[in-house]
């Protein structure tokens, strides 16, 4: 049989549940997930097999109202996810429906010339009727090839996505091994574990203006990995959130992320964090680099 491999753009808005469909597709994590909005900063790839098809699935920051530097980077490293794609796949949240940022999204969607699917997600909590009249306006506004109903958290409906997907893209030689699911860096899924881990324990008291840098990935001797990382944020009250009463939380979102890191790379973890103030974090490009995305003036 022929091999076919293509890009696809997963697009939506902030939360629609992008990582959450990238991971059920690939069949394991490779997106960070967390229910704060904005969490995908990175155009990070998730690479998914499907028969003789190689899925390359972008997993494109949430489409926003930029309003910083990083929110421009994002921005714009979620257009450029889109730019050389073979598919756009725009993921929309059935149960919020047409908010005022999806209404947009959907207008600059429409415009494009790539071939789109419509995914309708979270459908097991939207109600029919709902569904089906939101169904109905999008397809009118998009002309869509094709629309799929799922939940990307059950996991309802993404085996008939994932075969129209592979069915989709174009014939061709697999860009990855077959057993590689990312293009990330090991040094930058060490930082987007440590990040996620962040969202998880702090939730509402965590900050946009956070990140979390590699600085130091040593393999040793004994075939265990040793991680330094530095969590940057803005204030000094934000430093003191992060580390809690007598570093207690900070160590334990060490201890969490040490334990998913060492599943992920099938190896003994040692991960040394510590937390720097650094208001101008921002204004570093070095970090954008490291971080996978993109200056934007």
């Amino acid at each position: 049989m022929t091999q076919r491999c293509g890009l696809i753009a997963v697009v939506g808005a902030p939360n629609a549940g992008k990582s959450t469909l990238v991971n059920a597709l690939v069949g394991q994590k490779v997106a960070i997930v967390s229910p704060k909005a904005q969490t995908t900063r990175t155009r990070l790839m998730g690479v998914a097999i499907e028969g003789e098809a190689q899925l390359l699935l972008v997993d494109t920051p949430g489409i926003f109202e930029p309003r910083r530097r990083l929110d421009r980077a994002m921005v714009a490293a979620a257009w450029g996810g889109a730019q050389d794609a073979d598919l756009i796949a725009l993921l929309i949240d059935a149960a919020s429906g047409l908010k005022h940022k999806v209404d947009a999204l959907v207008d600059e969607v429409a415009k494009r010339p790539e071939p789109k699917l419509l995914v309708l997600n979270k459908v097991d909590i939207t109600p029919k009727e709902k569904l089906l009249e939101l169904a109905a306006v999008l397809n009118e506004r998009l002309k869509p090839e094709t629309i799929f109903m799922i939940s990307a958290t059950s996991g309802d409906g993404v085996a008939d996505l994932k075969r129209a997907l592979a069915a989709r893209v174009p014939e061709g030689p697999w860009h990855f091994p077959e057993d590689q699911v990312s293009d990330a860096t090991d040094r930058m899924l060490a930082a987007e574990v440590t990040r996620e881990q962040l969202y998880h324990q702090l939730h509402a008291e965590l900050p946009y203006d956070s990140a979390v840098e590699t600085e130091k990935y040593e393999e040793r001797k004994d075939g265990s990995v040793a991680i330094h990382q530095q969590i940057l944020v803005a204030r000094e009250s934000q430093k003191a959130i992060m580390l809690g009463k007598r570093g207690a939380r900070l160590k334990e979102i060490g201890s969490r992320a040490r334990t998913e890191l060492a599943e992920l790379l099938g190896r003994k973890v040692h991960l040394f964090l510590h937390v720097k103030v650094n208001p101008k974090w921002e204004e570093d490009r070095g970090l954008y680099r490291d971080i996978g995305l993109d200056w934007v003036e």
